[in-house]
């Protein structure tokens, strides 16, 4: 017997070490996301993995699981402590040790293993730990399977069983760097800036991108879990603003940052100017249309309305769907529609083949940067982003807000919006033309500008973006609108960042 995991205990007492401690909002919609020891302990995360295979044997899949981890002080001792609880469910462990997160869904269809845990806590800051996870390549688990995945480990529904077992898989990265680099090298010589936030990506983005053929500048790319310049987090300004003095001082032709474990790609164009994700997804779908007939794309409800109105994609024969932020859902409608990619404002990219394998890697959404840059010779990344229709758009923007309490909110203000359609009040001064609910609420009025409000999948934050196609001020009039309505909900608190 293994105790019912408890959902709150007291650092450095008996009770600590002798017993589970799992705080329930950890469960996220598509991952698992904790603070280390003071929301969950190694008995909770030994607990986990015992839940994991349960639920693997669960669904019918072969019980064998790839597992890695990040470059966190206490990423390497989660690990084990969720092998030793995978094992004890039956399970056949392959360890790749330490790695960015794009490797261990790599190493999914390299060593022929259905499943797979990946112990990382993507770009959220240190004291925050969670595992990624998947039983059915290339996709990760959804709601459904987290919602179950949650109820066998808070009730300790465990089906341990003898027969698990562990490999490790010495020199791993080695595989993957060599299928990632495995392409015809770029005619053009590009000076590139490689971003890591001393992240997990810094020990592999560098080769790999001097592999393809470019010139390296290495930013922060050494190996330092105390993050001691910035998170690694390209949708930070932060570390946007780093990676433009960098690019700038080296007069290189774009910069590339990558997250904490690997799977999303920040860019700054060689004038300094950060793109957002979204932009740079309209980029990509220019290029991969061109020599791609009717190609399909699916873009997260946080992303610009370019994806639509763009007259090259239209004249190319692409078409576009609006789709639930999230890397699990977006993966997921990627795959099911068969699109040639999915874009996330976030900067998870999923490409199909012949690009990619279906799931987000922050180093193949680099390659295609460069390779859609090496198919437009005498053109710079600033000129590719300046032939885009002009929009103004507002960076990811956070305020805080419980998770036991952001879906409520969610929910009231989508149906403040929904009855200021009904009703025909105006929103900044304009009739609402358009409502999408596919994932909280994104407000279009009559001129194009928008407004998202959703809550966050894996934080206790809301989730802001606004855009306009006419002006600046239109763009802080969608702000006002939207934000004055998340003033009348006192449990929403102060944002991580605002335009």
């Amino acid at each position: 017997m293994f105790p019912k995991p408890k959902p709150a205990l007291v650092p450095n007492t008996y009770a600590f070490e002798s017993e589970p401690m799992v705080k329930p909002t950890g469960f996220r919609e598509y991952d698992a996301r904790w603070l280390f020891n003071k929301e969950i302990n190694l008995m909770g995360v030994q607990a986990l993995g015992m839940g994991l295979g349960a639920l693997i044997a669960e669904l019918g899949v072969k019980q064998e699981i790839v597992t890695g981890h990040d470059f966190r002080g206490y990423s390497a001792s989660i690990k084990y402590a969720l092998i030793s609880g995978l094992m004890a469910a039956g399970c056949k462990v392959h360890d790749i040790g330490l790695a960015v997160t794009p490797m261990a869904y790599f190493a999914q269809f390299d060593l022929d293993v259905p499943c797979v845990a990946m112990v990382t806590a993507s770009h959220n800051d240190n004291g925050w730990t969670g595992v990624k996870m998947g039983a059915n390549r290339p996709l990760t688990f959804g709601p459904d399977e987290m919602t179950r995945l949650k109820q066998i480990v808070l009730n300790a529904e465990f089906k341990n069983s003898a027969g698990g077992s562990y490999q490790f898989h010495e020199n791993y990265p080695a595989r993957y760097i060599a299928d990632l680099t495995n392409r015809p090298k770029l005619t053009r010589k590009l000076k590139v800036v490689a971003a890591c936030g001393n992240g997990t990506a810094g020990a592999f983005a560098p080769q790999v991108l001097e592999a393809i053929g470019c010139e390296v500048i290495p930013l922060d790319t050494e190996l330092d879990h105390t993050f001691p310049k910035y998170n690694p987090n390209p949708e930070d300004m932060e570390m946007l603003h780093a990676i433009r003095d960098a690019v700038l001082s080296h007069k290189a032709d774009v910069g590339l940052g990558f997250d904490g474990d690997g799977d999303r790609c920040g860019v700054v164009d060689n004038t300094g100017e950060e793109i957002f994700a979204d932009k740079v997804g309209v980029m990509l779908a220019r290029d991969m249309s061109a020599i791609n007939a009717n190609a399909q794309f699916v873009v997260d409800v946080k992303s610009t309305g370019l994806f639509v109105t763009d007259p090259v994609l239209s004249r190319q024969g692409a078409n576009t769907i609006y789709w639930k932020t999230g890397h699990s859902y977006m993966k997921r409608r990627t795959n099911e529609l068969g699109a040639l990619a999915g874009f996330e404002k976030s900067g998870h990219f999923f490409f199909n083949r012949p690009f990619g394998r279906g799931y987000d890697d922050g180093l193949v959404s680099a390659i295609a940067i460069c390779e859609m840059l090496d198919r437009a010779p005498g053109k710079s990344m600033a000129d590719l982003k300046d032939a885009l229709p002009k929009t103004w758009s507002s960076p990811t923007m956070s305020p805080h807000c419980a998770d036991e309490a952001k879906y409520g909110v969610v929910d009231a203000v989508v149906k403040h919006f929904e009855t200021l359609q009904q009703t025909g009040a105006q929103v900044a001064g304009q009739n609402i033309r358009d409502l999408v609910t596919v994932n909280g609420v994104r407000v279009t009025v009559a001129d194009g500008s928008w407004g998202l409000v959703r809550a966050s999948s894996n934080k206790p934050e809301l989730v802001v973006v606004v855009e306009s196609p006419v002006s600046e001020q239109r763009m802080r009039d969608m702000f006002e609108a939207m934000d004055s309505v998340l003033r009348t909900h006192p449990e929403v608190g102060a944002y991580n960042q605002k335009i």
